[in-house]
């Protein structure tokens, strides 16, 4: 095996749906917050309404949260929690990271 063959097998690992900060932002919210509604992210991550709506659906198609609409009042409600699947993939992609980052502290 090469000297680089650890550090590619990390990266390999690394999920690139969670490559973009805001994907990245996303699932950490959610992986803390039960349930967070549409306007806690957006201002949480500092987000435009269409930036943070496309990376949602991104998120949403690859089975990583789900989306529930309802009313509070007359007011239309869009909440999102992350999937068992969002879970386990998030941690895998946090566990790859982590161990890209201790391989590289190893070895300076």
């Amino acid at each position: 095996m090469s000297a680089n063959g650890p550090v590619k097998d990390y990266l390999e690992n690394i999920n690139k749906a969670f490559e973009s900060r805001v994907r990245l932002g996303i699932m950490s919210v959610l992986m803390v917050e039960d349930r967070v509604d549409f306007s806690t992210l957006k201002d949480t991550l500092q987000l435009t309404d269409g930036n943070l709506a496309s990376h949602l659906r991104a998120l949403e198609e690859a089975d990583y949260l789900q989306v529930e609409k309802q009313f509070v009042g007359r007011k239309p409600n869009t909440t999102y929690h992350a999937t068992a699947t969002g879970r386990d993939a998030f941690g895998s992609h946090l566990d790859a990271l982590e161990q890209l980052i201790l391989s590289n502290r190893k070895d300076s």
